[in-house]
């Protein structure tokens, strides 16, 4: 039988290397329907110490791409991802979740046809019940995302949408308020959120016994919700109305409990105990109640009963303390804003490309650098190279002869703020390496900056990749070994250098 024709709709999956990973990519590579334009898996880890090489299927060849994220967390593997995107529609997955075997054809039925004034359309997510028990603790709460809104375990947005919101706050570390976050901003912004027909299943997977305690974490993000969004946002998001007022009843009676005996108070300290005890016999009581109360869970809920009221507390007073420092949300890598500083790729893109070269008699630079250059100095731009120097790596040069063509290169086109050099080979898995975000970031930071007020122009893809997963802009300035698929999926592309360098500086003028 036939397969449909391709769809344009993205895939976009944060990862974190899960061995689950693979069996997604089975899945839809089985599904019915029309095949994803493109499935972009954003590689997340933190410690990268061997490259991502997921098992693609072979009605997915050339149709997956691995793109390094950085590390830092799902909000910002997501605006990586979709910005790599080319499709009218986003579709995100978490890179643990089983599609059902006609996923693709509900989600081409989903989006089709769907009027302009809907931004987003969410699948329905199932969390298989155990047999033969009732939920633990843990699986109840990862039930909670069946009723979840927005979640983006399974979620497609229009790009043109995503771009003019900005796409998720990074602000948001983990993977608990970003996805609620991003929806209200979206109907706020006055479009709709519709529910498909598509069903995605979601695993309970394994946690250590102290899980709920360091959910905990997730507190944290609630004052910024409340000051973006006002004191009901949990109302607007459909989020459960949460604990935190009766978790302050068992947290100020042990407070006041310790406090109160420390002080030689016995009557208070007596009476603060009750109301801990009271309190936290409540809480776990809830939690025991639905079952199941085998002795291993009772364990459980009482020892994590005891902890989570004081360490909600403690997560809430921190992200209230956060909320007030943290910068205003920026759409990071966004085209059109202004930037502190712009960092070059070297060969290809400032210089003629000379594999291995060690010889500062063979530095050729490109037609018109030393204009394009100046001008971003006469604007007061502090202007970085990053480069990728594999030769190091493979004995065909050392770094003496790289620093020496670097010198050269300052010569010929004006002195640079900063150089950053990886020196090692594509193998040794290291994060400095362009397309990872290292060289990026260590560039920003030389220059006293942050990835996300810098500019990263360049000549092939790993440049664009870089930039994007550092939170950069990047521009790409094609040239012959630059591929098609290349050009068609940068961001932004200038005819050369100093147009490059016009877009740049146009931000800073602005309209």
């Amino acid at each position: 039988m036939l397969r449909p024709p391709t769809t344009r709709v993205a895939v976009v999956v944060p990862t974190i290397g899960r061995p689950s990973l693979d069996e997604l990519l089975r899945r839809l590579a089985t599904s019915t329907g029309p095949l994803p334009q493109q499935v972009l898996l954003v590689d997340d880890r933190r410690e990268r110490t061997r490259p991502l090489v997921p098992t693609t299927p072979a009605s997915l060849a050339g149709r997956v791409q691995v793109v390094p994220g950085g590390g830092r967390g799902p909000a910002h593997a997501r605006n990586v991802g979709w910005r790599r995107a080319t499709t009218e529609w986003v579709a995100f997955l978490d890179d643990d979740v089983a599609p059902t075997g006609h996923w693709l054809a509900d989600l081409a039925i989903d989006l089709r046809g769907l009027p302009y004034d809907v931004a987003g359309c969410q699948g329905h997510i199932e969390v298989l019940s155990p047999t033969g028990r009732a939920r633990t603790d843990w699986e109840r709460d990862v039930a909670g995302l069946e009723s979840a809104q927005w979640a983006t375990a399974d979620m497609a947005y229009r790009r043109r949408v995503l771009r003019s919101v900005g796409g998720f706050d990074e602000r948001f570390p983990r993977a608990y308020r970003e996805d609620a976050d991003l929806g209200l901003r979206v109907t706020a912004a006055g479009w709709r959120i519709v529910r498909g027909s598509r069903v995605i299943r979601h695993p309970v997977r394994p946690a250590p016994w102290w899980i709920s305690v360091r959910r905990q974490a997730g507190n944290a993000d609630d004052p910024l919700m409340a000051m973006r969004h006002g004191p009901d946002w949990r109302q607007s998001a459909g989020a459960p109305h949460g604990r935190f007022r009766r978790h302050l009843v068992p947290t100020t009676g042990l407070a006041a409990a310790v406090g109160s005996a420390a002080a030689g108070r016995r009557r208070v300290a007596h009476i603060a105990l009750a109301v801990w005890i009271g309190g936290t016999a409540e809480f776990a009581w809830r939690r025991i109640r639905p079952g199941p109360r085998t002795p291993a869970e009772l364990a459980t809920m009482v020892a994590t009963s005891v902890a989570i009221p004081p360490v909600a507390v403690y997560q809430r007073v921190r992200g209230m303390v956060a909320a007030r420092r943290r910068p205003p949300a920026r759409e990071c890598g966004a085209p059109g804003r202004a930037a502190d500083a712009v960092l070059f790729d070297r060969d290809g893109t400032l210089i003629v490309d000379v594999p291995y070269n060690g010889d500062p008699g063979r530095v050729t630079p490109v037609a018109g650098a030393r204009r394009a250059l100046d001008r971003l100095r006469a604007a007061g731009v502090a202007l970085g190279v990053v480069t990728n120097q594999s030769g190091v790596g493979r004995g065909r040069l050392g770094l003496g002869a790289v620093d020496a063509v670097n010198r050269r290169i300052d010569e010929l086109l004006g002195p640079f703020d900063v150089w950053a050099v990886c020196p090692h080979r594509p193998a040794d898995g290291c994060g400095c390496r362009k397309p990872a975000s290292g060289l990026v970031d260590e560039a920003a930071r030389a220059l006293g900056t942050d990835a996300i007020r810098c500019v990263v122009i360049g000549d092939i893809g790993g440049d664009v990749d870089a930039a994007l997963a550092a939170g950069a802009r990047a521009i790409l300035v094609p040239n012959a070994a630059t591929s098609p698929a290349e050009i068609a999926t940068a961001p932004e592309v200038a005819s050369d250098l100093d147009d490059a360098v016009s877009m740049v500086l146009a931000a800073r003028v602005g309209p």
